[in-house]
C-alpha cells in the first residue's frame, strides 16, 4: 500500500484492536490513513456531513474559525481572491472573510461542486476541518497547488496527530468520516514535495506559502 499523502511505498497496516478497523502508517511522512474497505459509502458520508451544526451565523462556530481568519488576514491585502476548499453546507469561513473585504469562491464535492473553480487562480485557499476526509490528499493538494498562485498562501486546519495521543481512542479518529490523520512532519513533507514553506500558525492550524 502507497501512501495516500505522499506515495512512498515504507508503509506498515496496523489494527485497532476496539473496532478492528485496518489503518496504515507512513514511515516517510508519518500519515496515518484508514484502509480503503473501511470507507462509508457517498450517501451515508453526505449524510453524516449534514449532520453538523455548522450554522453559518453561530457564534461558537464563527470564534473556532477565527484561528485560521485572523492570522490570515496579516498575509493577504483587500480584495484578495480566495477559496474555501471543502466548505461543507455551512460555509461560514467564507462569511467572516467576505465580511472582511476579501472575495471568496466555495469548493464542496457535496454541496457546492461547482469545478469552474478549477479554472480560476486564487491569492489564498482555506481548508478547515476537511483535510482529515481526502480519500486522495495527494490529489488534493496538487490541485491546491495548481490554482494558488505564486506567493500565495494556504491554510489547512485539521487535529494534529503526536505521540502523546492515543491513536485508538482518540476522539478524532472514531469519526467514520476521518479517513486521514497527519502529524505535523506530515504537512512538512507535503510542502517539500511542492516546494512551499510551511509552518504552524496556531494548534491544528497549518499554513502554506508557495
Amino acid at each position: 500500500m502507497h501512501c495516500l499523502v505522499c506515495s512512498s511505498q515504507d508503509t506498515v497496516s496496523f489494527k485497532t484492536s476496539n473496532d478492528l478497523k485496518r489503518h496504515w502508517y507512513c514511515n516517510n511522512c508519518e500519515a496515518r490513513f484508514l484502509d480503503p474497505d473501511h470507507y462509508l459509502s457517498s450517501d451515508n458520508e453526505k449524510e453524516r456531513y449534514e449532520e453538523h451544526n455548522n450554522v453559518i451565523q453561530d457564534e461558537g462556530y464563527r470564534k473556532f474559525l477565527s484561528k485560521v481568519t485572523d492570522p490570515l488576514e496579516k498575509y493577504l491585502q483587500k480584495n484578495d481572491f480566495g477559496l474555501d476548499y471543502g466548505c461543507g453546507h455551512g460555509p461560514a469561513l467564507a462569511d467572516i472573510l467576505k465580511k472582511k473585504g476579501f472575495k471568496i469562491d466555495l469548493y464542496d464535492p457535496y454541496f457546492y461542486p461547482d469545478k469552474r473553480v478549477f479554472k480560476n487562480k486564487y491569492e489564498f485557499i482555506t481548508c478547515t476541518e476537511a483535510a482529515e476526509h481526502f480519500y486522495n490528499p495527494l490529489t488534493e493538494f496538487n490541485k491546491m497547488d495548481e490554482i494558488l498562485k505564486k506567493n500565495g498562501i494556504l491554510a489547512v486546519m485539521t487535529s494534529l496527530f503526536d505521540n502523546s495521543i492515543s491513536f485508538e481512542n482518540w476522539y478524532y479518529r472514531r469519526d467514520p468520516t476521518h479517513v486521514i490523520f497527519y502529524s505535523e512532519k506530515t504537512f512538512h513533507v507535503v510542502a517539500e514535495q511542492r516546494n512551499w514553506s510551511c509552518w504552524l500558525e496556531d494548534k491544528n492550524v497549518i499554513f502554506f506559502k508557495k
